[in-house]
């Protein structure tokens, strides 16, 4: 690169990220601007609406509750990712829509989740909401070859049965789509459907088909509801706790630049700035795409934070190892990028397979998860790959060539890694072994194995006026040690409800007597009136389903991960390792939830999902070194030297990665609130048990695997 280009790189550089950060604080704002709009914030930091139903049939099954808690979720998701429905009492149900101030707006949106019925022209029902799975708008090209917006459907499969006998019976005929009473709309039939699923065809717009659709997807509950209240509710953790998050990741970015800086010289200048950009990126696109953000957002964006760095450190890395052969800097950078292309798309395409599944897969706080860390995966490879590339040619090309403003690498004396492979297997076994005792230690004593929290459990909501009107900080510093000393529990949510002075108290389930005792003391404390004290028993806002899709998102992303090393690498060897060490950090992680009985909540799943997708990327980087290694080996009995010295070569990538990381994790920690620092500490112990595992584990049981094959054959 010439030098005039290196100064147009560098003023473009300086120019965007200027442009960028100011449209990021002019869109943080109530008036946003340009590009950016107000981050949507989920109900643990921003608060939203809450709305009650009741079931208009007396005495509901439990099934159909749960069932219509299930389909409600799905239908909601529609509003945010981050959306609670749950079961009231035993025939109420309520949902919670974050970042929404306006509950008659959401109402008139939302319907009155009513009944559904197919008919016939003479009036005969024969189908109603329970026969459809699903309906969604979307388009498909008309046989003129002329683009025409429809809503499909998906039938279950006694629906499938009779949509398939009626069809056959009424081509040419009207099948009018009756809900409430109210005929919305009259597809005519033009053949015999078969098959379970089916198109509505003649709409409108797309807002016209998306309006069907939604109609169909509310009125296809196990029960008809009925609206008894609205309101509009606060955060759950407050501003403090969003101040202490955003000085926490400001503080780490710039904890992260330091490093950088000290450690690579121009090269970590180039990295810190080429992370600004991402930064900027990030808080944009995360506005563009609408996503709602909380804290298992917060996990995402600090891992894909993680990724960009640690994608710059192993490029770096190849540059130094360059640079040390004796190499100059422009020949010592070529070859760096190109050998650490490798590693980072292998690393980023295994977490972003689980990414996607996760988000096609999962629902809620997964979902959320998912989306963010999808995004941010795929800007990180971008700008590690170019705009980090672009800014380290410029500064070359402005006369920072020397090898002191890079710093060269001499090879390293070997570690010999897997003489103490019996050693680290023998921890790591008692440790998870240790997890398991723990939780039935806990049960013997009466206890859940985990410390189930109220998003797993459920538990009993308390509505109180209070005598004035608090702040949360106020409530929190207040009125919830006072709910804490009653139920010796420190698994509290407390809402206020916006406009008025009364809050809502979610604890654990409380028995007759627990609930007198938190109206005496609310009364003798706050002066509250005990007749403006209601308590009702509510379900866990994470239902089975969602635990279910849970569980089968994360065994789909883990076969899809296994399948993509196995081919990438060649060697099943590779993936049943990664596999392997991937589930040893989740069950060490849950080992120290169970020791330390941190509550297990909605966070929980995105901690894990987050070790999860640590634990892989940084398995990758010691895979791809060895896979290298390999093709360079010409003796069999050198294969135990080749697995130390490839681990050995990485190890500064695993621990500047893993450190670079824990900054933004500790300092979350201590800014943190009581809510952020249960999340915080469990990362931070998935973070070290995951560099662990990859420089400890995961090598020594490919070898140990790779010298068995050996035996084999030899025999």
């Amino acid at each position: 690169m010439k030098k005039s280009r290196g100064i147009v790189v560098m003023l473009l550089s300086l120019i965007i990220i200027a442009a960028l950060g100011m449209t990021c604080v002019n869109g943080m704002g109530s008036e946003g601007s340009g590009a950016a709009k107000n981050i949507k914030l989920g109900l643990d930091l921003a608060g939203g609406v809450s709305i009650t139903y009741g079931a208009v049939e007396e005495n509901p099954s439990a099934e159909d509750m749960a069932d219509t808690v299930y389909k409600l979720q799905k239908r909601v998701e529609g509003y945010s990712t981050e959306a609670r429905v749950y079961q009231e009492g035993a025939d109420r149900i309520s949902i919670e829509i974050p970042g929404v101030s306006d509950a008659n707006a959401i109402l008139e949106e939302l319907g009155k989740p009513g009944s559904l019925e197919f008919q016939t022209e003479d009036g005969e029902t024969f189908l109603d909401g329970t026969d459809i799975e699903t309906a969604e708008a979307g388009s498909t090209q008309d046989s003129m070859g002329n683009s025409e917006f429809v809503v499909k459907l998906t039938l279950t499969k006694d629906g499938g049965e009779k949509f398939a006998r009626v069809t056959a019976e009424n081509v040419g005929k009207y099948l009018p789509i009756v809900y409430d009473g109210e005929v919305i709309r009259t597809p005519r039939v033009q053949e015999a459907i078969t098959g379970g699923s089916a198109m509505i065809t003649g709409m409108a717009s797309y807002e016209d088909a998306e309006n069907l659709a939604s109609t169909i997807r509310i009125g296809a509950l196990s029960l008809e509801l009925t609206e008894l209240q609205s309101k509009t509710v606060g955060a759950q953790l407050g501003q403090e706790a969003i101040a202490t998050s955003l000085t926490a990741g400001l503080i780490g970015l710039i904890c992260i630049f330091l490093f950088m800086c000290v450690v690579y010289r121009i090269p970590g200048l180039a990295a810190s700035l080429a992370l600004m950009i991402y930064t900027e990126l990030m808080v944009l696109l995360i506005n563009a795409f609408e996503l709602t953000l909380t804290l298992p957002g917060i996990a995402g964006i600090i891992l894909s934070i993680g990724m960009a760095v640690d994608a710059n450190v192993i490029i770096f890395e190849r540059i130094r190892e360059e640079l040390g052969t004796g190499k100059t800097v422009k020949s010592s950078m070529k070859i760096g990028f190109k050998k650490a292309l490798s590693a980072i798309v292998d690393g980023n395409i295994t977490t972003l397979i689980a990414a996607l599944v996760l988000g096609i897969k999962g629902s809620g706080s997964v979902k959320g998860f998912a989306q963010t860390l999808g995004l941010g995966i795929v800007l990180s490879m971008f700008t590690a790959l170019v705009v980090t590339r672009l800014i380290l040619n410029a500064l070359v090309s402005l006369g920072f060539k020397d090898v002191k403003f890079f710093g060269a690498k001499q090879e390293r004396k070997t570690i010999h890694f897997l003489a103490k492979r019996k050693l680290c297997f023998a921890v790591s076994l008692v440790v998870v072994l240790l997890g398991f005792v723990f939780m039935g230690v806990n049960h013997s004593q009466g206890k859940d194995a985990l410390n189930y929290s109220l998003e797993f459990k459920g538990g009993t909501s308390t509505n109180v006026v209070m005598q004035e009107d608090m702040s949360i900080a106020e409530i929190d510093s207040r009125v919830k040690p006072v709910v804490e000393a009653i139920t010796g529990d420190g698994d509290v949510q407390i809402q206020k409800v916006t406009g008025s002075s009364e809050i809502v108290v979610k604890t654990r389930s409380l028995s007759v007597q627990e609930r007198q005792e938190l109206n005496d003391a609310l009364t003798e404390q706050f002066g509250v009136d005990e007749s403006k004290i209601t308590s009702e028993n509510i379900s866990s806002s994470v239902s089975a389903e969602m635990k279910r899709d849970a569980v089968i998102a994360v065994v789909i992303a883990t076969f899809g991960m296994l399948l993509y090393i196995w081919f990438r690498f060649k060697d099943i060897r590779f993936a049943a390792s990664a596999v392997t060490a991937l589930v040893h950090d989740v069950l060490v992680v849950l080992a120290f939830y169970a020791a330390a009985r941190i509550s297990v909540g909605s966070t929980f799943i995105a901690c894990m999902l987050t070790i999860v997708g640590y634990s892989i990327n940084a398995t990758i980087v010691i895979f791809d070194r060895i896979r290298e290694n390999l093709g360079e080996m010409k003796r069999k009995d050198e294969l135990e030297d080749l697995v130390n010295r490839s681990i050995t070569q990485t190890l500064t990538r695993s621990v500047y990665t893993s450190f670079t990381t824990l900054i933004t994790v500790v300092v979350l920690y201590i800014l943190g609130v009581t809510a952020i620092r249960e999340f915080a500490l469990p990362l931070i112990v998935g973070i070290i048990c995951g560099a662990y595992s990859s420089v400890c584990i995961t090598g020594a049981l490919w070898y140990v695997m790779k010298k068995r094959q050996k035996i084999k054959t030899e025999s």
